[in-house]
């Protein structure tokens, strides 16, 4: 079969995105694709591995709880729901009248496969052009293949099929080969084979693996691309697969961190989310979590046993110490905070001290409120502010203190007591 006209190769592609599974084996009320690893949905790496290939366009087809995915993934990619799930060849069929008059490539991915190679996906979707194959797909050598669509050839060494575990003969049972579930496929012959697919009788499902044996019959060229990694094709089943994806993808990104120059001291005992920025000689001490969405500057000291939450924003040479945690808190320069403290909703100078024991009690039981602290302030041990509070440039807060709602400690202030009063004035420096 020759390739599709008009075909522009990674130029012209569109991708398929399979996330309609309840993931019942998660033994969970969430969609399986919406589980998170390291801060992140794990379809959203999968989008990430599409966007990569050169995507552009993305349908990802729900079943399961389709209007919770479709609210976490937003305007991106184009929602394409499977009403009864019939199986992965159905769930691709959907897509069919979305492509009608698409002549590329179209890339299928599954949803809950958070570890696939970008490198390999674009080298697969190279391949494919390259060679006018009508399909393209990956497979890996697995030192235990059970429970993976195993890949039977002909004495020639072309594919044949992929044959499901389940549906396997004994002698093909001892295939090493197997499906990684990745697939480029010409558009009109891939929903042409998608037509003829019947119901597999033990499953009552469609199987997408069907339209391998279909091109083959058919006498249509098929390629394969082996990836040296079988895990990358890890489909996350059960919540023990969320914790291998989980532990592959923050080695993963701690490496990247070491790579551009932050100091992880004991990457066994550092959490850091996938979306984190952190600059160059920073220093991240062990038991440290670091959760999404956190901007750490250059020649800043983290932990050890510190939580960085969302929203947490730290300039140049920020120390944040033992036992400390900060959320949705912006901090300036040379700011420091070593010792069994909290900060939230909280919008910190440059050059600020905060003593140990100090708190920002930021919620008073209907909504989180903000507290001000000033550049060069001094905050002194087991002080509370009880937000909104605002603490003045160089203005100094008693250790003990409570700075009670509303208050505003004037620059060069000073307040002690409980409730704490303004006792008197720094002189400027």
């Amino acid at each position: 079969m020759n390739a599709a006209k008009g075909n522009d190769g990674m130029g012209n592609l569109r991708t398929v995105i399979l996330a309609a599974g309840k993931g019942t084996r998660m033994k969970s009320d969430v969609p399986k694709v919406l589980h998170e690893a390291c801060g992140k949905p794990i379809v959203e790496y999968v989008l990430d591995a599409a966007k990569a290939a050169g995507s552009l366009k993305t349908y990802v087809v729900v079943g399961y709880k389709g209007d919770a995915v479709k609210k976490q993934l937003g305007s991106g990619p184009i929602i394409v729901r499977q009403p009864k799930l019939s199986g992965t060849a159905d769930a691709v069929r959907r897509v069919a009248g979305h492509l009608k008059n698409y002549r590329g490539d179209v890339l299928i991915l599954c949803g809950d496969t958070p570890l696939l190679n970008k490198t390999v996906i674009k080298e697969l979707v190279g391949k494919h052009k390259n060679s006018k194959a009508v399909c393209t797909f990956l497979t890996a050598v697995a030192g235990d293949p059970q429970g993976y669509g195993r890949i039977i050839r002909d004495g020639h060494g072309k594919v044949v099929a992929i044959r499901e575990d389940k549906d396997a003969l004994d002698h093909e049972r001892n295939i090493a080969e197997i499906n990684v579930g990745v697939y480029c496929a010409q558009s009109r012959a891939l929903f042409g084979a998608l037509k003829r697919i019947r119901l597999n009788e033990k499953k009552k499902e469609f199987y997408l693996t069907d339209i391998i044996d279909l091109f083959y019959q058919d006498g249509s060229r098929i390629e394969t691309v082996t990836t040296e990694d079988p895990a990358e094709g890890l489909g996350v089943n059960t919540k023990e697969d969320l914790a291998v994806a989980e532990r592959v993808i923050r080695d993963k990104i701690l490496k990247n961190f070491m790579r551009d120059g932050v100091t992880i001291v004991d990457p066994a005992t550092t959490y850091i989310d996938a979306d984190v920025k952190i600059g160059k000689d920073t220093c991240i001490r062990p038991f440290t979590i670091i959760e999404k969405d956190v901007r750490i500057g250059d020649r800043c000291v983290i932990g050890p046993f510190a939580r960085l939450r969302p929203g947490v924003r730290l300039g140049n040479g920020v120390e944040i110490g033992n036992f400390t945690e900060v959320s949705r808190t912006k901090i300036g320069n040379k700011t420091l905070m070593k010792h069994f403290s909290f900060l939230g909703d909280a919008l910190v100078g440059s050059d600020v001290n905060i003593g140990a024991g100090t708190i920002t009690a930021n919620f008073d039981g209907v909504r989180k409120n903000q507290t001000k602290i000033g550049n060069g302030a001094f905050i002194g041990s087991d002080s509370i502010l009880i937000a909104p509070v605002k603490i003045g440039n160089k203005a100094v807060v008693g250790a003990g203190s409570v700075v009670t709602k509303g208050k505003v400690v004037p620059d060069g202030g000073i307040a002690v007591g409980v409730p704490a009063r303004i006792r008197a004035r720094r002189e400027r420096g």
